[in-house]
């Protein structure tokens, strides 16, 4: 096997003041917790120079640089069955599932944790060949850190219909979050150009030369400390919800990368944003019948939903 390694290199954002250097790497670099604690205990993480232990906290503007081995192609698909990927419906041309946390939906160079087509190859899937080879069958993605519903293509046709309806955008994507404050107005359009934060290239900003992207968004629920939105996507920019709330000023609670408050974070015991994929919406690539598939809230978010509410 060739040993090929990725070195990376970023300071530690305002945001991250005093996290755990594990947890910390995981929102900057896109690792999950376990990884990260093995890369520091290999001795693959410095900060500021100096080795350091999971437990060390992190300040700002010191810079965190993390080198990463992995064996063979990082694009490799690995068959094995993942907990918690539940199937919401299977037939010859499409498979719905609802993504828990943690789980990225196709390998990517320095993510070495699940993946949605390693499950469904591991569960004995066949899925549509079209596209790059680790990321087959995929006509839409949802963050490490997002939960919910999502389709991935088995058939070439349902592969070439879903592509080009997520493309010109007759795919109905709702989402729900939990967003801190309240935003004024309580429903409206966030139309904002989205593209690569110029200072941080694990994630993205409203940027003037950035890619159209447009957010609708409805209060269900107004709350002392946060609101419950409905949010219906009309374009599908990596990052678009927690991007676009952060530039309200009302960033996804939990969501450390885009601002969020860490005190209220730890409150309602949340490591991630919190924001799931509820409905995905679309016409059947055989059929042409509309059809709609749902995801129930998580237990971590349901949780964190209960605190802010009990806080009233």
């Amino acid at each position: 096997m060739t040993q090929q390694v990725d070195h990376r290199s970023l300071q530690v954002p305002d945001g991250l003041a005093g996290e755990r250097v594990d947890a910390a790497m995981a929102q900057m670099f896109g690792l999950s917790r376990t990884r990260a604690a093995d890369l520091i205990t290999g001795g693959m993480v410095t900060l500021d120079g100096a080795a350091v232990a999971k437990s060390d906290r992190v300040l700002p503007g010191t810079r965190l640089d993390v080198t990463i081995p992995f064996e063979g192609d990082p694009l490799e698909v690995v068959p094995e069955i993942v907990e918690g990927i539940k199937i919401i419906h299977d037939d010859d041309s499409i498979v719905v599932i609802d993504k828990p946390v943690g789980v990225a939906v196709h390998p990517s160079p320095g993510w070495s944790g699940p993946t949605v087509v390693g499950h469904l190859a591991g569960a004995g899937f066949r899925i549509a060949t079209s596209g790059a080879s680790e990321r087959q069958g995929i006509v839409q993605r949802l963050d490490v850190g997002t939960s919910g519903v999502m389709v991935i293509t088995k058939s070439e046709h349902g592969y070439s219909l879903l592509k080009n309806a997520f493309r010109q955008r007759t795919v109905d994507k709702t989402y729900h979050a939990l967003v801190q404050g309240h935003p004024d107005p309580h429903e409206g359009t966030i139309d904002a150009p989205i593209g690569r934060h110029p200072r941080a290239d694990y994630k993205f900003a409203v940027m003037g030369d950035g890619r159209p992207s447009v957010t609708h968004y409805e209060t269900l629920e107004a709350h002392r400390f946060a609101s419950l939105l409905e949010v219906r996507l009309e374009t599908g920019r990596t990052h678009q919800i927690r991007v676009h709330m952060a530039a309200l000023k009302h960033p996804c609670v939990g969501d450390i990368t885009y601002g969020a408050d860490p005190t209220l974070s730890r409150r309602v015991g949340l490591e991630r944003q919190w924001l799931h994929a509820v409905k995905l919406g679309f016409e059947h690539p055989d059929s042409g019948a509309y059809v709609e598939y749902e995801s129930t809230y998580p237990d971590d978010l349901s949780r964190a939903l209960e605190i802010i509410r009990d806080a009233d």
